[in-house]
């Protein structure tokens, strides 16, 4: 009898061993699993970190205006090529704009990181949402804008790398602290956005005083200063907020900020067919020119006429539209006049 009461109880012992044994089995896989699945997360994580990083790093150079840059600059290195482009000299042109204008902007974002924080349009860049610090930021800006001068001085032309570091140097050290000083900027910063397609035209022909070259930086300083009011206008309470000294500020019935408007865009009329007259482009252009001249004056009266936000916007929408037309109306001429 005691005999089988202890083989039952070595049995029930042995069944709870096993039963044990299953039991930290499961537990071990389950644990693995969780490892598994927290190691595919942390990594998920970690790639989601480096993408939203070099998203960021890109955002610093305003991508959108320094493709704008490039475009200007690429036209006036077309027009300065006359009958014979270099497509080997325009890529080298192209790249170094790109990083001294991408590290132009970056250094400028740096600069203003703390003024930032305090408008609602720019509260979300990079820096002063802290994703890239700002010891990071100083040194990929320097770095980009070095690079940029020194890839256009030794594979372009010496010229057009001193024009491309007059630009930056025009752009950081006089328009950007001058935003917190007075409206005069606007015509100041319009200076070094106009530069662009000269550098283009040096980087071409190695000339810096063809008409024609100054002829399309009038064409973009006079484009630029209604761009840069119709912002102001709209965002006047931001600019305020941040301490910048826009022109609406000091003009708070508008009619300096629209009778600056009326004249950069009346004279732009007779600059565009300047163009035309120097031989550079055929009717095509001129046409094109034109018209979309006419529809952004329009605008501008508009705004003249009852000084609103929504006649700014139009201002604004009319200016995006504006240059790139201009450019486009240029460059389908050029083509044009290659095909046949």
């Amino acid at each position: 009898m005691n005999s089988v009461h202890a083989q039952s109880v070595a049995g029930a012992k042995k069944q709870q061993s096993v039963a044990g044994a299953k039991k930290q089995q499961s537990v071990a896989g389950a644990k693995e699993q969780q490892s598994a699945a927290e190691a595919k997360e942390q990594q998920s994580v970690a790639g989601a970190k480096e993408q939203t990083t070099l998203s960021d790093y890109l955002e610093l150079t305003k991508p959108g205006i320094t493709l704008l840059v490039l475009f200007s600059m690429g036209i006036g290195f077309i027009l300065g090529s006359g009958a014979d482009i270099s497509y080997l000299l325009l890529l080298h042109a192209a790249i170094g704009t790109l990083l001294i204008a991408g590290g132009t902007a970056a250094h400028n974002q740096f600069i203003e990181r703390d003024l930032d924080k305090k408008m609602i349009r720019t509260v979300k860049r990079p820096l002063p949402a802290r994703k890239i610090k700002p010891a990071h930021a100083l040194i990929y800006s320097l770095s980009l804008m070095v690079i940029g001068f020194l890839y256009l001085f030794f594979l372009v032309n010496p010229l057009t790398g001193l024009i491309s570091a007059m630009t930056s140097f025009l752009y950081l050290a006089f328009y950007t602290p001058l935003k917190r000083v007075s409206y005069v900027n606007v015509m100041v910063g319009a200076v070094p956005g106009a530069l662009p397609p000269v550098g283009g035209w040096v980087a071409a022909s190695g000339s810096l005083f063809d008409p024609a070259a100054w002829i399309l930086f009038a064409i973009v300083f006079l484009w630029q200063v209604p761009h840069v009011i119709a912002i102001a206008w709209l965002c006047n309470d931001d600019y305020r907020n941040a301490g910048f000294y826009m022109l609406p500020e000091s003009d708070k019935s508008g009619f300096v900020s629209a009778l600056t408007i009326l004249v950069c865009l009346i004279l732009l009329l007779p600059v565009s067919y300047f163009l035309y007259s120097l031989g550079m482009n055929s009717p095509f252009y001129l046409a094109g020119a034109v018209a979309i001249g006419l529809v952004f004056l329009y605008f501008g009266l508009r705004f003249q006429l009852s000084r609103t936000k929504d006649n700014a916007r139009k201002v604004l929408y009319g200016s995006l539209i504006y240059l790139p037309a201009v450019w486009i109306f240029i460059l389908a001429d050029v083509l044009l006049n290659r095909l046949f």
